[in-house]
């Protein structure tokens, strides 16, 4: 990456220099030469005009009194006096010469040359300098490269070996920036997995150590259980120790479900704002086939547009609960309505099945409590759920019974009139 940054600053430099180098080239060439025509021509005009004065003056013109007119000695001229002999003062050029000539008002001609080569050395000078100036171009833009590439490429090595780190197993944030707004993001990310990834091997190191020391005892009471029937051919012995070893079973999912719950850790970071429309449209779409083989209808109704801060699966897996409750141990049509409440969305569940019991009612998010033949693991897992989420699962009425999700919400999406929008499906 490094080669590449500096190969491509560097030609980028280059084209620059290549186009406004000749450009300037050409230009200077042309002034040099425009510049040196113009010197001699008014060299020209005005030796003219001392001709001129001295003839008028009836004064004598000759070589030596024009030799000292002749500036610094680096033209040659030749003043032609009609009637007399030509005039010639200074070295006369070889080679190529840039020429000018001038008349005067007494009929004599002034014409001046000077070497062309005078002119080369001049524009040879000018591009020496060029030369010079675009060669410091290219060095400070060499420098600047490799100062940017570094900056650039020790970054992303940084983070690629932070990457690397973190599928080896080793979580610990780096908190390590660059000034780079796009690389610092990326080291945010990074430390930010670090932390989850961190957390996440907490919570299955205390989940495997758990399962370890409340796992042992039932296992061990189960294979007694199946030792025995396995030694004895009576068969009421063995209904007998079926019977038990199955509700070690049932102990031990109990055990297994309690964990799994008891091991989310709310602190994960996989809240975010969602939409509830689009949990209950959901939870709608999955249920109604089972309820329309009941023979019973699921509706929502309430806000729309609500959102809540939580992790939506988590939200559905509560509902779901709720929902499947209603299907097992109620009645007739299943409602969700949705309401706001303080800054809190809310998510109401009821039927219009005869209720819960009296004796269950203060009772029925405890594990192994039912009013039917069921495990009672769903209502306990669905508060388990809700709370870890950051909510939580009440139960706002026995008789038809209603239960209650309450969610933080973010602030109610208006309709174009300014009022919040109901929800009705």
């Amino acid at each position: 990456m490094r080669r590449r940054l500096i190969q491509s600053t560097l030609a980028v430099v280059l084209v620059v220099i290549a186009v406004f180098g000749v450009s300037l080239v050409i230009v200077e060439t042309r002034t040099i030469s425009n510049s040196a025509q113009e010197r001699v021509e008014s060299e020209a005009v005005r030796l003219a005009s001392i001709v001129d004065s001295r003839l008028f003056g009836a004064q004598q013109v000759d070589a030596d009194v024009l030799r000292e007119q002749v500036t610094q000695n680096r033209y040659y001229a030749v003043i032609r006096i009609p009637g007399e002999a030509p005039i010639e003062v200074g070295s006369k050029p070889s080679g190529d010469v840039i020429s000018a000539t001038a008349p005067g008002e007494e009929g004599e001609t002034v014409t001046v040359q000077e070497p062309r080569s005078s002119v080369t050395r001049e524009v040879g000078r000018t591009l020496l300098i060029i030369a010079l100036v675009a060669l410091l171009a290219v060095v400070a833009a060499v420098l600047l490269a490799v100062r940017q590439a570094n900056r650039l490429a020790s970054p992303l090595t940084d983070l690629a070996e932070t990457a690397e780190r973190l599928g080896s197993g080793d979580p610990r944030p780096r908190h390590k920036r660059y000034g780079v707004p796009e690389l610092d993001r990326v080291a945010d990310v990074l430390d930010g997995s670090a932390e989850r990834i961190a957390r996440m091997l907490t919570a299955e190191r205390r989940l495997a150590a758990d399962a370890s020391h409340q796992l042992r005892t039932p296992l061990t009471a189960l294979s007694m259980r199946l030792e025995e029937i396995t030694l004895t051919d009576d068969p009421d012995t063995v209904k007998e120790e079926a019977t038990i070893a199955l509700t070690q079973v049932e102990r031990l999912t109990d055990v297994v479900e309690r964990l799994l719950t008891n091991s989310r850790d709310p602190r994960t970071g996989s809240a975010v704002t969602f939409d509830l429309d689009e949990v209950i449209q959901q939870q709608l779409a999955e249920w109604r086939p089972a309820y329309r083989s009941a023979g019973r209808a699921i509706v929502s109704s309430g806000k729309r547009h609500l959102e809540a801060v939580g992790t939506p699966g988590a939200v559905a897996q509560v509902l779901a609960a709720l929902i499947e409750n209603s299907l097992m141990h109620g009645g007739g049509t299943v409602a969700l309505r949705t309401r706001v409440t303080g800054n809190q969305a809310v998510i109401e569940v009821t039927d219009e099945g005869p209720g819960v019991p009296a004796d269950l009612g203060a009772r029925i998010f405890e594990r192994a409590i039912s009013g039917r033949n069921s495990t009672g693991i769903g209502l306990a897992v669905a508060r388990d759920l809700a709370e870890a989420d950051g909510g939580r699962l009440e139960m706002l009425q026995t008789k038809p019974p209603v239960f209650g999700l309450f969610l933080s919400r973010t602030p109610v999406r208006k309709s174009l009139g300014g009022e919040d929008e109901p929800m009705i499906r």
